[in-house]
């Protein structure tokens, strides 16, 4: 209780903006905006859209890229994996890029990775050179290949449940296997859903930047985010693969549980033939047609249960000719 206490006056101690000063380039980082910290933007940057600004604030902004003669607003998303849930879920970043600044939103805060690189650049004079000294638009780059990177961490994860399942889906066909299989099915789809908008997003920019729309960036950029792109389409590709995978497993899962089923059925119609001609048999002898004498007799009561017997095994012998048991 102590560590999580802790953990909570380090996220109340962190400012909710910071910035990044080497050379001419600045660094704004933002996370968990509120309307403060938007109001601090549109004072050191009045030529940001009040709009872009509004998107900032709001959490249901599709990813999309807008155009301006200084400089470039993007909206991301990016999947995080929420242990409680089972699934991934989308989590929102803004980029502001001009020729010497970037400004980054972090809406949710949950993307580690993009708080810890803020804070190596932040402690490090040596980061700050390497990832800051050729612009925004190389520091830009780092951002989002970093993120998109740690897409590849979470396809291995998905990987090594799917291996868990088909071992598994066989010798354990049951409800457990089956709801297993729906969890791991679901967290596919929902990643499909964060990265697929991105692709669009990037393949737009790359073409954008190959095309030189966009003098305040650096000239080589296209062949960059070309590199961030193919790793989206790699994903997706490895997704749709994932996709299918499990479908087919679930497609076994409901047929091995059929059959379990239709096995039980047939186990109980069998018994239920068996048994019904015992009693026929049963009835007929206790009937008030037949004497009770000849009930009672031994010889004929063995005659009797002899022929139960029979039917029975005559029955059980048939089911098994028939493949049935």
């Amino acid at each position: 209780m102590a560590l999580t206490q802790r953990a909570k006056d380090e996220l109340q101690a962190q400012p909710a903006m910071s910035e990044i000063a080497f050379g001419d380039l600045t660094w704004t980082y933002i996370e968990r905006p509120a309307q403060r910290e938007m109001e601090n933007l549109a004072r050191n940057h009045p030529y940001f859209h009040p709009l872009n600004l509004d998107d900032c604030l709001s959490r249901i902004q599709r990813p999309k890229i807008d155009e301006y003669d200084e400089h470039l607003f993007m909206v991301l998303h990016f999947p995080v994996y929420d242990r409680q849930a089972q699934v991934s879920s989308p989590s929102e970043v803004d980029f502001f890029i001009g020729k010497n600044f970037l400004v980054t939103v972090h809406c949710s805060g949950n993307l580690k990775r993009l708080s810890q690189f803020f804070r190596d650049c932040q402690t490090d004079e040596t980061a700050r050179r390497k990832y800051m000294g050729k612009g925004s638009g190389h520091l830009f780059h780092q951002i989002i290949d970093r993120l998109v990177d740690a897409i590849f961490p979470m396809l291995d994860k998905i990987n090594d449940k799917i291996e868990s399942l088909q071992d598994t889906v066989i010798t354990r066909p049951e409800a457990r296997t089956a709801q297993r299989i729906l969890v791991v099915r679901h967290d596919i789809i929902s990643m499909q859903r964060v990265v697929r908008p991105q692709i669009e997003v990037m393949d737009s920019l790359e073409r954008q930047l190959k095309r030189r729309r966009h003098p305040f960036l650096e000239e080589d950029l296209g062949e960059y985010f070309g590199d961030v792109g193919d790793h989206l389409h790699k994903i997706r590709g490895v997704l749709e693969d994932q996709k299918d995978i499990i479908d087919s497993l679930s497609d076994t899962s409901n047929w091995l549980t059929s059959h379990r089923i239709q096995g039980i059925m047939r186990l109980l119609t069998m018994f239920l033939a068996v048994f019904t001609a015992v009693k026929l048999l049963s009835d007929m002898e206790g009937a008030n047609s037949i004497p009770r004498a000849w009930v009672h007799n031994s010889p004929h009561f063995a005659s009797a249960v002899a022929v139960q017997v029979t039917i029975v095994i005559g029955m059980v012998f048939l089911f098994h000719r028939w493949r049935w048991i």
